[in-house]
């Protein structure tokens, strides 16, 4: 295997601690500048700035400080060449030297609130009601999951400019209004909790299957979901819906070590060795989804899926796994949220519990739906299901297509192998 040029190298380094360290970065420049799209453009130059200067003097020991202190920098000379320091909300640093004196970052810096955490600032402020609910989610995912706008747009399943004028209309609305940076509490804290775990719920999916690139996992933002949602589980400790998060993140998370051979190949749920899954999260998940189960007169949907995915953690082998459970729970889940994804997940389970005719049965009603058009999961699913029945020139068709339709490189790969017969 060729080696990697020094440049390239380097250059592979910075998009990864860039990953890591973007939405502390931007919700760090946001606390000082009180603006995103201001804080967004400050973290991007930092970037570029790292891109240039890295390969020739080396990655620095601490690269989160490195970025924030040159942001920090060009913030202070944009606010001396255009004097907007008074008109871009920056009250509490009245003097360039407050910001001079500043040292390596601190992303616990003192806050107005009672919450010490930049991130969750960043998302409550992006989740403001002042936005409407889809530009609020593209928002977050941009600025806190990193995620591009053509991820964001297959996420939501909606075309890739939408979401990107929505980001755009989103920065400048939380600008006018000189939203403040914070988290807020009591009643506007709750009236923005369904929004915040809305896209907590988002982020982590993204990073427990990339919608594109080279890796089937980015760990980091499923670290970082499951990070923020135990605060938030602390702050609304009332609220069953966010300890049925947390539960259904912490469960999720604890298969993270088995989901992938050694050369990253994906490792499907059913074929995964067990005893790899982390029994500490999966006892977390438990004692969280008991919680939210305590306080919860209904049962909302992330308790719901919290419970599906305790059926698959009890199981100490696949086939001890209670199909017949999972598929009522997702009948209920189908009741509480009708969308075509669950339903997709929702014929899975029936497969699984009453054979791949059922499975086919359900799937017909969602095989025309315009969102569902360029979903890679359909044909894949009904391929599965087509060859369970025997039926495998069919199935070999429907992995084709769906290997056509998805941009992960390591999901294109099994597809394509089960195309071929060989997976």
């Amino acid at each position: 295997m060729d080696q990697l040029s020094p440049q390239l190298a380097t250059q592979r380094a910075v998009e990864a601690v860039w990953r890591i360290e973007a939405a502390k970065l931007i919700a760090g420049l946001t606390r000082m500048t009180r603006d995103v799209g201001l804080a967004e453009e400050l973290a991007s130059d930092a970037l570029v700035v790292a891109l240039q200067q890295w390969p020739a003097s080396g990655i620095p020991t601490n690269p989160g400080a490195w970025l924030m202190q040159t942001a920090k920098r060009r913030a202070i000379d944009q606010f001396r060449r255009k004097k907007v320091m008074a008109e871009k909300a920056m009250p509490e640093l009245t003097h360039e030297a407050e910001l001079r004196e500043q040292e390596a970052p601190d992303y616990d810096e003192r806050l107005d609130d009672d919450v010490k955490d930049n991130v969750l600032s960043l998302i409550f402020t992006a989740c403001h009601p002042i936005l409407s609910a889809d530009a609020r989610a593209a928002l977050t995912l941009r600025l806190v999951g990193g995620l591009t706008t053509a991820e964001i747009g297959r996420a939501y399943l909606v075309p890739e400019p939408t979401i990107q004028q929505r980001i755009v209309r989103a920065k400048k609305t939380l600008a006018d209004a000189h939203v403040p940076f914070e988290v807020p509490r009591g009643d506007d804290r709750l009236e923005r909790l369904g929004s915040v775990l809305e896209v907590l719920y988002l982020i982590f999916n993204e990073g427990y299957t990339a919608t594109a690139g080279s890796d089937w996992l980015r760990v980091e933002l499923c670290d970082e979901a499951l990070r923020v949602g135990r605060i938030l589980a602390q702050l609304a400790p009332d609220e069953p819906e966010v300890h049925g998060l947390v539960a259904l993140m912490e469960i999720q998370a604890s298969r993270s070590g088995a989901r992938t051979a050694r050369d990253g190949t994906p490792i499907l749920l059913l074929d995964q060795d067990r005893s790899k899954w982390n029994q500490i999260l999966i006892r977390r998940g438990l004692a969280g989804l008991d919680t939210a189960l305590k306080l919860d007169g209904g049962r909302g949907p992330y308790t719901l899926q919290a419970a599906i995915a305790a059926c698959h953690a009890r199981a100490r082998r696949a086939d001890e796994t209670d199909w017949n459970r999972i598929a009522a729970l997702y009948d209920e889940l189908s009741i509480v949220t009708p969308s075509p994804i669950v339903e997709l997940n929702r014929a899975v389970a029936h497969t699984m519990a009453h054979g791949p005719e059922a499975g086919l049965r359900l799937l017909e009603p969602i095989m025309d739906i315009p969102q569902l058009r360029n979903y890679h999961l359909l044909p894949s699913v009904r391929g599965d299901f087509l060859a369970r029945l025997g039926r495998h020139d069919e199935a070999r068709a429907e992995f084709a297509r769906a290997a056509e339709m998805t941009q992960n490189e390591r999901e294109r790969e099994l597809l394509l192998r089960r195309a071929a017969g060989r997976a």
